[in-house]
């Protein structure tokens, strides 16, 4: 099914725990300039504003790190997700890191507020935490916990202040006036480093998580299998792939937070063409490559291109 695809770039790592995330998308780019390849001048191009310049001053929200711009990340991804999907168009949207999928998930809804959206989430992290859990403050281990619209205040170690608490609970139900995924229909795929916070709530909620040796033992085709089957129910998908859902001694560290025993590339490419060419996948984004951190110059955005020209071929078939 060929689509009219358009390509969303966010380069903010506002959210990040380390710098660099936000030269991911350029250095995805500067893969396909490297080999001559003309990709980024054959589809629209939609960059988003840059608010990075707010990592130059003082965090003043301990429990959830720039918050307050981050606020406007979530706001110019949603917008901009909901726009392109108006228009009939399939957004891939290059970000930085992956506070991005909050905002890309509530920009899905406000297209289609009356459709069930599955997601599938392709990462070594479960990113369930919440102000009220989390151990470090950085908010790109919360997307999901921000669209499930759950705080897991069963297992609270922090108190968030009032003004974090009031841009949470905003954003939790901005554009939709409710939760926009239920537990039943987010499915992982090779998360394999979570903590008990996430863990209580992965277990309370039977959230799947496909294993990389439920991957290598059944093979990517039968996982994929399970995962449509399971989000039959819901009238749309959308795909988050980090990068550090790969194994970084195959791939490299240019990541920022990599985890050992990942999913090989090969497997990537055929777990993300394979959701490609699900008529109800409707959004698919690239997250946390970071050059700064490459110990290969830059073979983390070149094996990130290589994925998302296969993707746009399982998109155009």
């Amino acid at each position: 099914m060929h689509r009219k695809i358009e390509i969303i770039i966010n380069n903010s790592e506002l959210t990040a725990g380390t710098r660099g995330a936000s030269l991911g998308p350029g250095a995805i780019m500067t893969a396909a300039r490297k080999t001559n390849n003309n990709y980024f001048n054959l589809l629209p191009l939609h960059p988003l504003p840059d608010f990075n310049h707010f990592l130059d001053q003082a965090n003043t929200t301990e429990f959830a790190k720039n918050i307050l711009p981050y606020k406007q990340v979530f706001e110019a991804v949603a917008e901009k997700t909901q726009a392109v999907l108006k228009n009939g168009s399939f957004p891939l949207i290059l970000a930085g890191d992956h506070g991005s999928a909050a905002g890309t998930i509530a920009g899905i809804k406000a297209a289609f507020p009356d459709k069930r959206l599955g997601v599938v989430w392709i990462d070594a992290h479960g990113d369930l935490h919440s102000p009220y859990t989390t151990p470090s403050g950085n908010m790109h281990g919360m997307p999901l916990s921000l669209s499930l619209g759950n705080d897991n205040k069963g297992y609270q170690r922090n108190t968030p202040s009032e003004e974090v608490t009031s841009i949470w609970d905003e954003l939790k139900f901005k554009y939709t006036g409710s939760v926009k995924i239920n537990p039943e229909d987010l499915i992982f795929i090779g998360v394999r480093d979570t903590e008990h916070e996430e863990d209580q709530l992965i277990a309370e909620n039977n959230i799947t998580n496909h294993t990389v040796e439920s991957l290598r033992k059944e093979g990517s085709s039968e996982i994929i299998h399970q995962v449509l089957a399971q989000l039959e129910p819901c009238d749309l998908i959308y795909v988050s792939f980090d990068v550090d859902s790969m194994d970084p001694e195959v791939t490299s560290f240019g990541t920022g937070t990599p985890v050992g025993n990942g999913i090989f590339p090969e497997e990537a490419e055929e777990i993300l063409t394979l959701l490609a060419q699900s008529p109800k996948t409707v959004c698919i984004e690239f997250v946390e490559v970071n050059p700064c951190l490459d110990n290969k110059i830059n073979t983390m955005a070149e094996t990130a291109f290589s994925l998302l020209e296969s993707v746009t071929a399982a998109l155009n078939k």
